[in-house]
């Protein structure tokens, strides 16, 4: 019996390699149009008279639009600064996306947000693994999925790699 179990974690030991060169790879230049579901976490303070300041952070899972592909299933988080008067409210943040490979994708981007949702630009800065030296932009755009701080999400990102 031991035996058995020696050939056969020799045997998957083996296969390990090749898992990571079966990965998905990306062409050299496109667009991936993903969507998230988002739980947020703000913590926020009353600068003044119906001004608020604050940062906080959501949790995810991102689905690409074409049900597999770049980004699809994987994690993402974000964390962000906002500034919120009768006006709405204006958002700063960077976020990580991943996929099923263990590869990231990090964004820095800004928008405004309502009772509604929100909308902005991610700019891409840079990636791991396949998306290594990643760059580009493009739309989000969010609605609230629930008064506890869900959100639904689609991103889009027009990409070039090296």
């Amino acid at each position: 019996m031991q035996k058995l179990l020696i050939a056969i974690g020799t045997g998957l030991c083996a296969l390990l390699p090749l898992s990571g060169a079966q990965a998905q790879q990306l062409p050299k230049s496109g667009t991936i149009a993903v969507h998230t579901g988002w739980k947020s976490t703000p913590e926020a303070v009353e600068v003044a008279d119906k001004r608020y300041q604050g940062h906080g952070s959501v949790i995810g899972t991102t689905f690409n639009d074409k049900g597999s592909g770049p980004l699809h299933g994987g994690p993402a988080t974000c964390f962000f600064v906002f500034f919120a008067n009768d006006n709405g409210t204006k958002n700063k943040g960077y976020c990580t996306f991943g996929d099923e490979d263990g590869d990231r994708l990090f964004t820095d981007w800004q928008g405004a947000i309502n009772e509604q949702g929100g909308q902005g630009v991610n700019e891409i800065v840079g990636g791991t693994g396949k998306y290594a030296g990643i760059t580009g932009s493009g739309p989000w755009k969010c609605k609230n999925a629930s008064a506890s701080g869900n959100l639904a999400c689609t991103q889009q990102f027009s990409y070039r790699l090296p």
